[in-house]
């Protein structure tokens, strides 16, 4: 019987065959943190161990609190950047690179075939380019950096198979909400997801890695796109060229099969507090809005900020809506910069703010008051998750966020691109 592609490359790395629920111990090739690292380091050095094992495997990357909004904040990052030099480690981005996720494909570390384990849940946007990427936590992270390597159960496999062309105004995150939506937040529980079908070939990388980082909200294990030309073409671009793609046989077994055909799909969000908790748009159109947020690993590529342009452009923002605008990277908002497209979101009203995580986690840079909705393209939605369990967060695609931002409410955006 073939093998699916976790099956393959769990085997690979465990130097033998292996089947679903078999514990395998393997050596990640790239070992991913952010700024939970001093948590890390300080769990590593109790360990009693000195030198982390293989530093070149380990990357860094301030994002979550940049800059930091506390003197707590500053001293964790103070500690962290101690820790880089002390341990030699080489693939350290400061606060001034962008988000961790995006930060980590652009400089060409996400590569087919390679096992990343990161401590953060939404790791598995790196099966978009065909790596096999899990969240792990902290204690387990201190543990690599002391042993390289780390156990794994071998995944059950489920395949996602989309079909069809998506309607104007709707995309890739109007997919997944409606994915999420109809299996639920455990649909996929530790199950490595493959997502394959016409709709997905024709895809863009960063549709794709939309797809794996939200992986994670239905439970998976991991997320994973085939590589192929689209994918080759975007690493040569990261200036990535050597790589072994690892891909599932044919008559490789399943445990779950589902389809999907976006042909009719509208635009689809998330309600408080859950992310399987979907509506469609014309459920809740209407909604009041007090802040937009454009941004997060899950929509603040380049691509998402030229459709946001497309339909800010000679507009404004309702007076009554704060519109945050974070770039993913430095990368990406070079980008926009050259395009113009910074410009139309400041003469828009927008506040356009530095690439990184922002008010995702709550932390800083847009926290919300008790009673205001925010409508997000983050992937989570949970009670509190931008720094007020009184406040309310509804997800959605750029397009309807963009489109929201104009009217102070819940919006159709294929009405405003009409």
């Amino acid at each position: 019987m073939g093998k699916t592609f976790a099956e393959k490359i769990l085997g690979k790395k465990a130097g033998k065959d292996v089947v679903p629920g078999e514990i395998v111990v393997v050596e990640p090739d790239l070992l991913l943190s952010h700024d939970n690292t001093a948590a890390i380091s300080k769990t590593f050095k109790s360990i009693g161990i000195d030198k982390v094992k293989y530093p070149e495997r380990v990357v860094i990357v301030l994002d979550h609190c940049v800059p930091a909004a506390s003197d707590k904040h500053a001293t964790n990052h103070k500690v962290i950047r101690e820790f880089v030099k002390e341990q030699g480690i080489k693939h350290f981005y400061d606060i001034q690179h962008g988000i961790c996720h995006q930060v980590f494909v652009e400089k060409g570390h996400a590569l087919p075939g390679t096992v990343v384990l990161g401590s953060d849940s939404h790791t598995t946007t790196y099966g978009a380019v065909g790596a096999f990427s899990a969240g792990i936590g902290r204690s387990e992270m201190a543990a690599m950096y002391a042993t390289g390597e780390l156990w794994l159960k071998v995944p059950d496999s489920m395949r996602i198979i989309v079909r069809g062309a998506f309607p104007k105004g709707v995309s890739a995150k109007d997919l997944i909400l409606h994915i999420i939506g109809t299996i639920g937040a455990d649909g996929a529980l530790y199950k490595s997801v493959e997502f394959t079908g016409p709709t997905v070939a024709n895809m863009t990388v960063a549709d794709r890695m939309i797809l794996a980082n939200m992986a994670a909200e239905m439970g998976a294990k991991n997320g994973y796109v085939a590589p192929d030309d689209v994918t080759r073409e975007y690493l040569a671009r990261c200036g990535c060229k050597k790589y072994d793609e690892v891909h599932p046989d044919t008559g490789a077994h399943y445990d779950e099969e589902l389809e999907f055909d976006v042909s009719s799909l509208e635009p689809t969000l998330a309600m408080p507090h859950t992310v399987d908790n979907m509506a469609k748009i014309s459920q809740v159109a209407g909604t009041p809005v007090h802040q937009v947020l454009l941004g997060t690993c899950t929509n603040g590529r380049i691509e998402d900020l030229r459709i946001t342009a497309k339909i800010l452009k000679g507009k404004k923002v309702n007076s009554k809506t704060r519109m945050l605008i974070f770039p993913a990277s430095r990368e990406v908002l070079q980008k926009a910069v050259k395009e113009g497209l910074v410009e139309v979101f400041i003469e828009a009203g927008a506040v356009m703010m530095n690439p990184g995580c922002g008010p995702c986690l709550g932390a800083h840079e847009g926290c919300l008051a008790p009673g205001e909705v925010c409508l997000s393209t983050a992937n989570r939605n949970f009670k509190g998750r931008m720094g007020n369990k009184d406040a309310s967060v509804y997800l959605s695609s750029p397009e309807t966020a963009a489109a929201s931002a104009l009217t102070g409410k819940i919006t159709d955006p294929r009405e405003v691109l009409s």
